[in-house]
């Protein structure tokens, strides 16, 4: 199994930005526990804080992965045109947040790319990816 984990802006910044809602430890930290917990996963990871730049990596994994993993970011509230990314392509692609969108500022309440995910997954800091891993292995029947 392909999964292309996409994150959006700022979260280049996991591990320094606010500690207290994404925690200590660096997105590229993780990836690397995560890469190890499932060796029979390809993964690959892409991080962009421009909107047109996340719009053309969806549209890259269209058929080159078996699923994305994406954390818009403040993009997730904000972006049509990376909701229509999204439904425009036939690769899966699952919403994660790594605190809980609905337990944070009202204009956080709302994802405009979660009707057209598989799912979504928030509120379990960084183990969101791992959940959205699970998923996908699940959906896979593996």
């Amino acid at each position: 199994m392909r999964i292309l984990i996409i994150n959006g802006p700022n979260l280049n910044l996991l591990g320094k930005r606010e500690p207290g809602i994404y925690g200590n430890t660096s997105f590229e930290e993780y990836y690397e526990t995560l890469c190890e917990r499932y060796p029979d996963v390809e993964f690959s990871y892409f991080q962009s804080n421009i909107e047109g730049e996340l719009i053309d990596a969806v549209h890259g994994a269209d058929g080159a992965v078996d699923g994305v993993i994406l954390n818009a970011g403040g993009y997730t509230h904000t972006s049509v045109a990376l909701a229509d990314a999204i439904g425009g392509v036939k690769v899966p692609v699952a919403e994660v947040h790594i605190s809980c969108i609905l337990a944070r500022e009202e204009f956080r309440h709302k994802s405009l790319i979660a009707p057209v995910c598989v799912g979504s997954v928030m509120g379990f800091g960084l183990d969101s990816y791992r959940l959205a891993v699970e998923a996908f292995l699940m959906r896979a029947g593996l």
